[in-house]
């Protein structure tokens, strides 16, 4: 079930190179998107979480969703349990993870590179996921797979989170006079 984030923020981007969780595991791409408690979205979250407990456990739906929900295992947690990292106490976060490579984008729709320094830790964005329910050997879960991210608009980065810098951060540098000024003088 694909869902569209609109206007939230990006926290711990791995968008460019696959990493292993510290827990180890396999190698992928990862964002956390941090979302308000009142975002207009999170009532289409839950009812999508619930319509794909339906879909995958059917007359068990309710008591899964419920444990799943009681355990923290959907890809919606509480913000304010990870408060030591900013930005998210007082919000809910999205965590999804995916092994291919997530498309980025800019306002335009134009595809962006690392290169660009966008999007980055503590930007808005908005987010492209496909949420499915696990039920294997790993237990049972409602994850969130990330596809892709475009940038929306500055904010102010996360600790460990940088933009490049902006023309107006230099001065304006006058060419030499004739007499070939120096500008190390």
């Amino acid at each position: 079930m694909r869902i569209m984030l609109r206007d939230v923020r990006l926290a711990f981007p791995q968008l460019w190179k696959a990493t292993a969780p510290k827990t180890g595991g396999e190698a992928a791409f990862s964002a956390s998107f941090l979302i308000p408690k009142n975002h207009k979205q999170l009532p289409e979250l839950k009812a999508a979480f619930k319509a794909l407990a339906e879909e995958k456990w059917a007359t068990k739906a309710d008591a899964v969703y419920k444990a799943l929900e009681a355990a923290d295992k959907l890809c919606l947690h509480d913000g304010d349990a990870k408060a030591e990292y900013e930005g998210f106490e007082g919000n809910k976060f999205v965590s999804a993870r995916s092994k291919t490579r997530p498309s980025v984008f800019d306002q335009q729709r134009q595809e962006l590179s690392e290169a660009d320094g966008k999007p980055y830790s503590g930007c808005y964005v908005n987010a492209s996921i496909e949420l499915w329910a696990q039920d294997n050997s790993f237990g049972k879960r409602i994850n969130a797979q990330l596809r892709g991210v475009q940038f929306l608009r500055d904010g102010d980065a996360f600790a460990g989170g940088s933009r490049p810098a902006d023309a107006d951060e230099f001065d304006d540098i006058a060419a030499p006079d004739e007499e070939g000024a120096d500008l190390n003088a």
